[in-house]
């Protein structure tokens, strides 16, 4: 009978399963953690540790969550764990932003427009609240999915009273310190929601405009002209893209030092820019035209400031004048130079007619239409009134050309469609007032980290060009503007006792009360109006734009909620790019304005999620990557190592076929800790382990410096948010390091030797040191799996109630520190070992290639039938020289290694003397073992060391 020496191998053995089977572990695992209050937990375990409060940005509470919802929330996770690892405490608040036109919008959808027509306030206002209600559970469910630690049952909600009363506190000492102000100045309307927009709610898309060239008629012939011949009618001649806003027109604007000449052209003297005439010509179709010349033959020409003060009558309001001034916001790439302004419809046109103390007219109502302002035009829709304005002006001889362009125009980010600019009475926070601008800008240089640096000019260029921040909107659901009109007069009143008054009312009643009760019966008596001594107040009706209830979460979150270890400002807000423009910048604002300080400390920022070409993801598109799915069919440590994997600060892609890829480096991660958890099968802590450096078997003293590095280098990538780099060191060092190294060349100590053998302790020493770095540094990205790592510890690995007991979750285990190391590394030994082991590693990757072409030649199957002769330079050869054959024979996996000197590193090989051991297929001499003749030497004394009797 056959002898088998299978049992007498000391083969791996787990419980770790080789499948992961993640879609239904990990729910079972996080029910686990809610039963162990894991978050809790970690939090009392560094309750003495230094804080790191990373402030939740809050989504908007309107549907399931979306791959970028993901995307960010375990970016988040990343940071809150990689820091609890390491002892800092990490209480971590989500939140939600539950007000605002999107809700109310999808509420109105439901109910529909005769519903709608009936509905009072307060039930509108409970049915938008029952609405975020729903999906704040549905997306908390989701984000929980993900494996997200944090206080899920006590989130922020921007509904509750204790937050709405933050935005009254805020508003409070914004507004009595002269920042907040209610004005008339064009602001982003949308005619299809009824309310005003801020910047961070306008989007930008491609839009076919109408073109258009008019002859504004001056009601004089300018002098220089005149004198040079020109007869008739001067007309200054415009460009515009937005007929509509005709209606509106006070003021044309030039440039101030451009040269402005008199074309003559189909029966007309037009004055537009010099530089722009043949532009003009070519577009105009003119035959034949000419410029105005003087006796020198040069054309007569005279700068944009020069004109100032020329009146013509308006286009459409022929009863009005019109006045031509100057402004720097005239450009030369497009149009005639002459710009047709209408103060209500355009910021650059407000701003210029300011300075001139041009009128501001107003001719369209809430819902874009016409009021008897526009004269012929009232009670037309602006879309409507477009091509009827082109034909009247057609019809009188004023137009000059036409044509259709394609241009970027805002969009308003909830129904898509154009907005316009329109001059209305809203509530603003000036950028000027109380040197917001200059000192928010300083924040931005001087007082916040930006991650990555090249943020801070990002944000700090949208700062420094944003106008005043429009913060009120026409809506029902939100937190009111916490002001009062005098019924009587009309005037504003607002003052540190009325806000107080508000204040206590929002944070006992919430902010519903405003719609319910009468200010009387909240405002202290004796309030009245500073104006007429009236007493009579009414409720302002316009309610706080979102992003500044979402802003001023430093206030309603981050102080409201100290006791709970909370604190401002926050060590780090973490969001999308774009809220540079949204929540960065609102929480920047109200922070800055409130209490002179930026709400953060740093602020880092991710891309968008984008398919594998790069697209977009979009519903018409097809391409969108639902996280539900992914965790239902993958799991979600699969999705958790994807986001790792990206450089998150730009546009990151996802497909199939890359969470396909993150699925097999996955599989490679875990098989590889499955393969160190049953090679430390036998391994008792307390017992095995080789305690003395020199000791150790010198690939095992290179592995052990190899582990120290890796623990090194992910620290500082996870210190400087890298999570890229942390996912590529980790997955390289189980690829290289591991699996095509070290691993390789141990199995067969690890399997051979007799179990309790100084060379097989040596191996197992260090994999104990690596099981429980590894265990440690992959536990912020791959939550679920390191935990079940931990648990499937080996007996000999846990550490008793003697030394401090083994925690029940990886999380509580604290950070891999050189001190743990048994033994420890010597601080001189390092750099000296990884120059060494470079020298052998590329012996080795010479000896590889050499015997992958011997095999290919058929001269041998495996490696350990192989005999490798190494030639090399003398250099390299006194390093290699100075280690044991043995050493060669494990690393490279032969049977029998040879040095020689030459010119090049060259490896030459030969079948293995020797004859093929049973036991260890390593090519020996057999017999050296009386009692197991069949054997090698080493093996047969591994025999009788177990009491092993041969079969007969």
């Amino acid at each position: 009978m056959a002898n088998s020496y299978k049992e007498t191998m000391n083969l791996p053995q787990t419980d770790f399963a080789m499948r992961a089977n993640l879609p239904e572990s990990e729910p079972k695992r996080l029910a686990k953690w809610e039963e162990e209050h894991i978050y809790e937990r970690v939090l009392e375990k560094n309750k003495d540790g230094r804080p790191f409060i990373l402030h939740d940005g809050p989504p908007y509470a309107n549907g399931p969550i979306h791959i970028g919802h993901a995307f960010n929330k375990v970016l988040k996770d990343f940071v809150n764990k990689s820091h609890a690892q390491r002892g800092f405490f990490t209480p971590y608040v989500p939140g939600w932003d539950c007000h605002g036109q999107p809700i109310e919008h999808m509420v109105e959808k439901t109910l529909g427009p005769e519903k709608m027509a009936k509905i009072d306030q307060p039930t509108l206002r409970r049915l938008c609240r029952e609405w975020a209600e729903k999906y704040v559970g549905i997306q908390r469910d989701g984000f929980k999915r993900l494996g997200v630690n944090g206080d899920w049952e006590h989130p922020y909600l921007t509904f509750t009273p204790n937050y709405e009363s933050g935005n009254v506190e805020v508003f409070k000492k914004m507004y009595l310190d002269g920042s907040v102000y209610r004005g008339r100045k064009p602001i982003h309307w949308c005619k299809r929601c009824h309310t005003a927009l801020a910047e961070a709610e306008i989007e930008y898309s491609d839009e076919t405009s109408h073109s258009l060239f008019v002859k504004f008629k001056l009601d004089v012939m300018p002098g220089l002209f005149e004198a040079a011949g020109a007869t008739g009618d001067a007309n200054v001649l415009i460009w515009t893209t937005t007929p509509w806003t005709l209606p509106a027109n006070t003021a044309v604007s030039l440039a101030p030092d451009a040269d402005y000449v008199m074309v003559v052209a189909d029966g007309s003297n037009l004055i537009f820019a010099r530089e722009l005439v043949e532009q003009v010509a070519e577009t105009a179709g003119w035959e034949s035209w000419e410029v105005v010349k003087g006796a020198d033959g040069e054309p007569v020409a005279l700068k944009g400031r020069e004109f100032t003060g020329l009146t013509y009558t308006c286009p459409i309001r022929q009863d009005l004048k019109g006045t031509v001034i100057y402004g720097d916001h005239v450009t030369m790439e497009s149009g005639t130079g002459a710009v047709h302004t209408a103060p209500g419809h355009g910021q650059d046109d407000y701003l210029v007619a300011l300075e001139f103390d041009v009128p501001l007219l107003m001719p369209v109502d809430d819902n874009g239409v016409f009021t008897d302002e526009a004269g012929p035009f009232a009670g037309l829709d602006i879309d409507e009134a477009n091509p009827k304005i082109i034909e009247w002006l057609r019809e009188r001889g004023s137009l000059v050309a036409e044509k259709k362009i394609v241009h970027s125009y805002p969009h308003c980010w909830r129904c898509h469609e154009p907005v316009i600019f329109r001059a209305t009475d809203q509530w603003f926070v000036s950028m000027e007032k109380s040197a917001l601008r200059e000192r928010a800008l300083d924040a931005i240089e001087n007082q916040v980290e930006w991650v990555p640096a090249w943020a801070k000019n990002r944000i700090g260029s949208m700062v420094a060009d944003r106008p005043d921040w429009c913060i009120s909107r026409q809506r029902s659901w939100g937190v009111p503007i916490p002001v009062f009109k005098c019924a009587k007069c009309g005037s504003t009143v607002a003052t540190e006792e009325t806000f107080d008054a508000v204040i206590e009312l929002f944070n006992t009643e919430g902010a519903d009360a405003w719609f319910t009760r009468e200010p009387s019966e909240y405002l202290p008596r004796g309030v009245k109006c500073e104006t007429c001594g009236c007493t009579e107040l009414t409720p302002e009706k316009d309610i706080l734009d979102v992003w500044w209830e979402s802003g001023v979460s430093h206030t309603s979150v981050l102080k409201h909620r100290a006791a709970e270890g909370l604190r401002f400002p926050a060590d780090m807000y973490l969001e999308g790019s774009d809220q540079h423009r949204g929540w960065f910048q609102s929480s920047l604002l109200t922070s800055v304005g409130a209490y002179g300080v930026p709400p953060y400390k740093s602020v880092m920022h991710c891309g968008f999620t984008v398919d594998a070409e790069g697209r977009k993801m979009s519903k018409s598109l097809g391409n969108g990557v639902d996280p539900a799915e992914v965790m239902g069919k993958a799991g979600a440590d699969v999705l958790r190592l994807w986001v790792a994997s990206v450089d998150y600060s730009q546009d990151v892609s996802i497909s199939d076929e890359i969470l396909q890829r993150t699925s097999e480096a996955y599989r490679r991660i875990r098989n590889t800790m499955r393969y160190i958890l049953g090679a430390l099968s036998d391994f008792d802590y307390r017992l095995h382990p080789v305690t003395e450096w020199e000791s150790l078997a010198p690939i095992d003293q290179w592995a052990l410096v190899r582990l120290q590095r890796l623990t090194h280098e992910v620290e500082a990538s996870y210190d400087a948010y890298k999570f890229h780099q942390v996912y590529r060191a980790i997955y390289d060092y189980f690829i290289n390091d591991l699996s095509a190294v070290y691993l390789d060349a141990i199995k067969d100590r690890l399997y051979a030797e007799a179990p309790d053998s100084p060379g097989r302790r040596s191996a197992q020493t260090v994999l104990m040191h690596m099981l429980e770095t590894l265990v440690r540094i992959l536990s912020p990205i791959l939550s679920f799996t390191a935990d079940e790592i931990y648990e499937n510890y080996s007996e000999g690995l846990v550490a008793d109630e003697e030394h401090g007991g083994h925690p029940s979750n990886v999380q509580l285990a604290g950070w891999p520190e050189d001190s743990d190391y048994t033994p420890a590394v010597p601080a001189d030994a390092v750099a000296t070992l990884e120059d060494k082991f470079a020298v052998l590693l590329e012996a080795r990757e010479a000896v590889t290639k050499a015997l992958e072409e011997a095999r290919s030649a058929g001269l041998v199957k495996k490696s350990q039938e192989a005999a490798v002769t190494v030639a090399a330079p003398q250099d390299m050869l006194a390093v290699l020289s100075g280690f044991a054959t043995e050493v060669f024979e494990e690393l490279f996996i032969v049977s029998e290694v040879t040095f020689a000197e030459g010119d090049e590193l060259a490896v030459t090989v030969s079948a293995a003397t020797g004859e093929k051991c049973p036991r260890c297929w390593n090519y020996r001499e057999l017999g050296g073992n009386a009692n197991h003749p069949a054997v090698c030497k080493r093996c047969g004394d591994v025999l009788d060391t177990l009491g092993y009797t041969e079969e007969g």
